[in-house]
């Protein structure tokens, strides 16, 4: 448990007084990118004198917030880089929850306290309970099946919303802004959509409610966080001089792209690194498709490779290589931001991919694919082909990720798949022998691909030929082919 008097001077404590913040936000997902990002933020205000604090809340795991609890909501996030590293104690929480263990109707109680002017989410793409390829409801998802039907005691994140804004409007409370920060383009369109769909089927009169007096406001969040492990638990308490089971590490960089739309207020964010803009689509898009498109890229092909860690495809000069052209030649065209030096922006990410302190596992980033292809890889593939352009990386990095998602790695190992089609994904694979065959009958998941993609032969043909080339010469020789053909 985390000790303060124990820990080395040099760690950055909280000089303000802690009795002072209010519940002004409630954040759902309490995993390592919120402890490194959002919540870092908010302190650093809290610093400034700002009184907008967090009730944390996770819907699943209850561990975490039963260590935070025990630790007085306090926790330690260390800032590394390859020479150097800092660390502060954050305390701008000022509750915490879990849904299983102190029941939902507590989060929702929560969540309808007068003062709550924002209710947050980190619950990944798969916690919206959406179709990825349309940005629509599921209805199909059991959670959503559940929440129709008891719309009191959802199990959903849409659920869990829309139950909160109704009992603040039953209670004639003001209402609150809904904020998603995950790697989603238009989050906070999604977000909006599913919530609005859900009341619509639920109650009609309060989905016009949300329409007319609630707020979605986009986000895009950028900051390296691997998730910690036992061995990196272990290395920083002995650094520390005290155990934290809280812990979070991150790299130094630090990006948070606000669209200003709030109906109740909001923290200065602003005054502490982020900015507030009027439209964050362009900064999501940079972002999703470069950084995370990277990644992804990596993720597939370095795992197949070998390469446990980013850092590790770094080391490759064809992967390094590949992931900057990626970037710059099949995804830079795509985006409409404008006054950002794409090329630098690019170099800028392998520098920081480089950061060998961070230790950013491919099998992390190779999670739910289902949920990020869509928006990282298969929108820029639609754009390469309404413009007449090729795209040979982004269509290898999905012929990655459908030999990943067959189960076994380029040693002949089992890859654990984890994804919330997992059970679809492992039914095209036992229903389909490899090659062609394979990659149609994943191209043919609508809810990933859409119909399009299927239908367009010259897409399934090179498609294929990636699949065969890495199923015969392996993910290295594969992208130092591609690199040298030229």
């Amino acid at each position: 448990m985390l000790q303060i008097d124990c820990l080395p001077a040099e760690v950055q404590r909280p000089t303000y007084d802690r009795s002072q913040l209010k519940t002004r936000m409630v954040h759902i997902g309490f995993g390592a990118f919120h402890r490194a990002h959002q919540a870092l933020c908010s302190d650093k205000l809290a610093e400034q004198g700002s009184d907008w604090g967090y009730c944390e809340v996770n819907l699943n795991s209850g561990a975490l917030i039963q260590a935070l609890r025990e630790q007085h909501l306090l926790y330690t996030l260390t800032e590394m880089a390859d020479d150097k590293m800092h660390t502060r104690v954050i305390g701008v929480i000022t509750q915490a929850l879990h849904g299983k263990s102190d029941g939902i109707e507590a989060v929702i109680n929560a969540m309808s306290q007068p003062e709550v002017a924002i209710v947050s989410m980190t619950v990944t793409e798969k916690g919206y309970c959406h179709q990825p390829a349309s940005g629509n409801l599921n209805l199909g998802h059991p959670d959503i099946v559940h929440d129709l039907q008891n719309p009191n005691s959802p199990h959903s994140l849409p659920g869990l919303i829309l139950a909160a804004i109704r009992r603040r409007r039953e209670r004639g409370l003001p209402a609150f802004s809904v904020m998603s920060c995950d790697n989603m383009p238009e989050n906070g369109h999604v977000t909006r959509n599913v919530i609005v769909q859900l009341a619509q089927r639920q109650d009609p009169a309060l989905a016009d409610y949300i329409q007319q007096h609630i707020t979605f406001p986009s986000t895009m969040v950028d900051r390296i966080v691997p998730a910690m492990t036992d061995t990196a638990l272990a290395t920083l308490s002995t650094r520390l001089g005290s155990s934290d089971r809280v812990a979070v590490e991150a790299e130094p960089f630090f990006q948070w792209v606000i669209e200003d739309n709030f109906v109740n207020g909001r923290p200065a964010w602003e005054k502490a690194g982020a900015e507030l803009v009027s439209d964050v689509l362009p900064y999501e898009e940079m972002k999703l498709r470069m950084l995370n498109g990277s990644h992804s890229f990596l993720a597939y092909l370095g795992f197949l490779a070998g390469y446990e860690y980013i850092s590790d495809c770094m080391a490759d000069p064809h992967f390094r290589a590949a992931a900057r052209s990626l970037m710059v030649d099949e995804q830079a065209p795509t985006l409409r931001i404008q006054g950002v030096d794409l090329n630098a922006y690019a170099d800028s990410l392998i520098a920081r991919y480089e950061n060998r302190a961070i230790k950013h596992r491919t099998g992390q980033i190779a999670t739910d694919g289902t949920q990020k292809l869509p928006q990282r890889m298969l929108d820029s593939v639609r754009w390469h082909l309404q413009h007449g352009s090729r795209c040979d990386l982004l269509l290898l990095g999905v012929a990655g990720w459908m030999h990943y998602v067959g189960g076994t790695d380029e040693q002949g190992q089992s890859i654990e798949i984890r994804d919330p089609m997992q059970k679809q994904l492992a039914e095209c694979v036992a229903g389909s022998e490899d090659g062609e065959a394979r990659v149609r009958t994943l191209l043919s998941i609508r809810e990933v691909f859409g119909e399009d993609l299927l239908q367009n032969a010259d897409v399934v043909a090179r498609l294929t030929a990636w699949y065969e080339q890495l199923t015969t010469q392996g993910a290295r020789a594969t992208v130092q082919h591609f690199l040298n053909r030229g």
